[in-house]
């Protein structure tokens, strides 16, 4: 059941990543906002920007789905998730499940490694 309530957390996690940059390909408008102001004021094209996140999204939510090294994914996504809120505090009306999803991450991180299990040929 370990195993099951892993993988599970996993793929909402993951989930939460992947959505965004497949939207961000219709409607970028409704993403870019996101971003702090300090981010959208540097001279690249915010499209560039949105998309350049997108991708680390992607990358993270895939590495998370390997089950490879869960650890290092999760806290990466958990620390985004919660500068995603604290940057956009007027909008956590709608942000607040973020935390939710951070503190999913989180768990995640805590969960034992798994050791391989290595058997002797007989």
């Amino acid at each position: 059941m370990e195993r099951l309530g892993h993988l599970l957390l996993r793929i909402g996690v993951a989930f939460a990543f992947l959505y965004p940059p497949l939207d961000a390909l219709h409607d970028p408008d409704s993403w870019i906002g996101y971003f702090p102001k300090f981010v959208t004021s540097f001279p690249i094209d915010p499209l560039v920007t949105l998309h350049s996140f997108d991708v680390l999204e992607i990358v993270l939510a895939l590495w998370l789905l390997s089950g490879w090294k869960v650890r290092v994914p999760a806290l990466i996504m958990a620390v985004l998730l919660i500068a995603i809120v604290a940057f956009n505090l007027p909008q956590f009306p709608i942000l607040f499940r973020d935390l939710a999803i951070a503190f999913a991450a989180l768990a995640l991180a805590c969960f034992p490694r798994e050791e391989v299990q290595v058997h002797p040929r007989a």
